[in-house]
C-alpha cells in the first residue's frame, strides 16, 4: 500500500517526458504558486498599499511558502521512487538535495522554514520567494534547452567573459590615465574607474563618469565601438549552440524514428544514420493531399506522426506512425497508383528520388530488402488484396 501511494505522488510530480493532464493540473499548481508568490511579496514593498491589502498579501504569501515546503519534502520523499531505486534511497535523495532544481525547492521553501523555527519573520526572507519562478525550468522546455546550450558552449562563453573583464581592466587603467589630472575626484582611481569601464563597455553609459579631455573622449569611443562587437560574441555564441543543439535532438529523434520503422529492423546504426540525414521534414495540416494517384514517384514518405488515408480499392487504408509510403513508385518507375490524404496534423519525413536511388547503389543490402518487400506489397496490390499503396 505504501509503495503503491509513493508510486502515485511520483507520477504526479514527474516532469520528464510528456505530461498527462493530472500532471499538469500539479505542475499548474506549483508554478501558479511561484509566481503568486512573487506578485505577493510584490505587493508588500508597495508603501501605498493599505493594510487590509497587506495583510491578504501576507496570508497569500504563507499560503504559497506551505506549497513550497510541501513540495519540497515530496519531492525528498519521493525521490528514490522516481529512480525506481528504492535500495539506495539516500543516494537519489542527496542528488536531488545538490541538484540545481533541488537547490530552488530549498530557497523556496526556506523562508517559512526560518520562520517556523523564529530565527527571523517571514517578511525578512521574503525576496528568497522570488527564487521560486526558477521552477519553471522543472516544466519549460525551452529552459532546459537552455541550460544545454549554456553547458555545451561553456568554453566558448568562459573566453569571452575573460575576454571582457580583460577589456575592462585595461580600459579602466588606460582611461585613468588620460583623465585623472583633468577630474581626480571622478576617476579617483583604477578600481573606481572601472565603473566607467563597464557602463561604457556595455554602452550604457549612465553619464555620471564621463571623459573630459579629447583624448579620453575618443579612448571612450573607441572603447563603446569593441564594447559591442565583444557583447555580439556571447550572443553568436548562443545563437550557434541553440542551432546546433536543435539539431542535434532533431537528428535523434529522425533516427530513433527512422530505426523503429520495421523497414530498416535490420539495419546497423551507422546505415540507419545515413538515411536520417538525407531526410527532409514535412508538417502536413490534416484533410491535405500528399501525393495523387497518377503523379510521377518524386519521393519516399515515413510517417512519424498523426494519420494518413490510402484510397487505394473500395475501402481507404489508413497508416500511422511507423509506416511509410511512396516507395514501389520510385523502385519500379511508375506512376502512383493511390491518392494519399492526411487524417489529422501528421509530421512526415521524406526520402527524395535521387537520393533514394543513389542510397539503393552504394548500399545493395538495403536496396535488396527495400526491393524484396516492395515486390510482396506490388504483388498483393495486383491482386487486389494489398494493405498498403504507393
Amino acid at each position: 500500500m505504501e509503495l503503491t501511494r509513493r508510486q502515485r505522488f511520483a507520477h504526479l510530480l514527474d516532469s520528464s517526458g510528456s505530461m498527462g493532464p493530472s500532471q499538469m493540473g500539479t505542475a499548474t499548481v506549483f508554478l501558479g504558486a511561484a509566481v503568486v508568490a512573487a506578485a505577493a511579496f510584490a505587493a508588500i514593498t508597495v508603501p501605498s498599499l493599505s493594510p487590509s491589502a497587506i495583510n491578504i498579501a501576507h496570508g497569500v504569501y504563507w499560503a504559497c511558502g506551505i506549497i513550497f515546503l510541501t513540495e519540497y519534502l515530496l519531492r525528498i520523499w519521493l525521490a528514490p521512487q522516481q529512480e525506481l531505486r528504492p535500495d539506495d534511497a539516500w543516494i537519489y535523495r542527496r542528488r536531488y538535495l545538490a541538484s540545481g532544481l533541488g537547490i530552488v525547492d530549498l530557497l523556496s521553501a526556506l523562508p517559512i522554514l526560518l520562520s517556523l523555527t523564529g530565527a527571523v519573520s517571514y517578511g525578512e526572507a521574503g525576496e528568497l520567494a522570488l527564487v521560486a519562478l526558477c521552477k519553471s525550468a522543472r516544466y519549460v522546455a525551452g529552459l532546459g534547452l537552455l541550460t544545454q546550450v549554456v553547458r555545451n558552449e561553456a568554453r566558448s562563453l568562459i573566453s569571452v567573459l575573460l575576454l571582457l573583464m580583460i577589456l575592462v581592466v585595461m580600459a579602466s587603467g588606460l582611461m585613468y590615465r588620460f583623465e585623472y589630472e583633468a577630474q581626480p575626484e571622478i576617476f579617483s582611481s583604477i578600481p573606481t574607474t572601472i565603473w566607467w569601464a563597464v557602463v561604457t563597455v556595455a554602452t550604457v553609459g549612465y553619464g555620471d563618469m564621463t571623459p573630459a579631455t579629447e583624448l579620453g573622449r575618443i579612448f571612450g569611443g573607441l572603447i563603446m565601438i569593441l564594447g559591442v562587437a565583444t557583447f555580439a560574441m556571447p550572443a553568436g555564441i548562443l545563437a550557434s549552440g541553440f542551432a546546433s543543439e536543435m539539431r542535434r535532438r532533431n537528428f535523434l529523434v529522425t533516427w530513433q524514428a527512422v530505426a523503429d520503422v520495421p523497414l530498416f529492423s535490420d539495419l546497423n546504426a551507422g546505415e540507419i544514420a545515413e538515411i536520417t540525414r538525407l531526410l527532409r521534414p514535412h508538417v502536413v495540416p490534416a484533410h491535405r493531399v500528399v501525393v495523387h494517384h497518377g503523379d510521377t514517384g518524386d519521393a519516399m514518405y515515413f510517417i512519424m506522426s498523426g494519420e494518413v488515408e490510402v484510397e487505394i480499392t473500395s475501402t481507404p487504408v489508413r497508416l500511422r506512425e511507423g509506416q511509410y509510403f511512396g516507395e514501389i513508385a520510385l523502385l519500379k518507375d511508375i506512376e502512383r497508383t493511390a491518392t494519399v490524404i492526411t487524417i489529422r496534423d501528421s509530421q512526415l519525413l521524406s526520402l527524395p528520388a535521387t537520393d533514394f536511388r543513389s542510397l539503393m547503389k552504394r548500399h545493395p543490402n538495403i536496396s535488396e530488402k527495400i526491393t524484396g518487400q516492395a515486390d510482396g506489397r506490388l504483388e498483393e496490390l495486383e491482386s487486389g488484396h494489398g494493405r498498403t499503396h504507393h
